[in-house]
């Protein structure tokens, strides 16, 4: 598990058995993050935070995650991501395998 205080414009890297590339973290308003990532195989899941994602035909596209404080989101059934607080400008992360 991993816990991370995060910024807008910070970019956070996760193992590639996630599915993601690095995280950069785009907007921190309230209660919610907004974040972009690309992706590492050609498609994307995501189950409890808003997200959509733009996948080319080649693979490689990317996804946007707009995720509150609150429950774990679980993105491609193989991470957990949860926003534990949210300060400021300021939010720390919950990052770890699903399950």
């Amino acid at each position: 598990m991993c816990e991370i205080k995060v910024g807008v414009g910070d970019v956070v890297t996760v193992p590639k058995t996630y599915g993601l590339g690095p995280i950069k973290v785009t907007a921190i308003t309230g209660v919610r993050v907004e974040m972009v990532a690309s992706l590492t195989g050609s498609d994307a899941s995501i189950s409890g935070c808003s997200g959509g994602s733009a996948v080319s035909s080649g693979g490689g596209g990317g996804v946007t995650l707009m995720c509150d404080k609150g429950p774990a989101a679980t993105i491609n059934d193989t991470m957990s991501l949860q926003i534990v607080e949210v300060h400021d400008k300021v939010a720390t992360l919950r990052i770890k395998p699903a399950g």
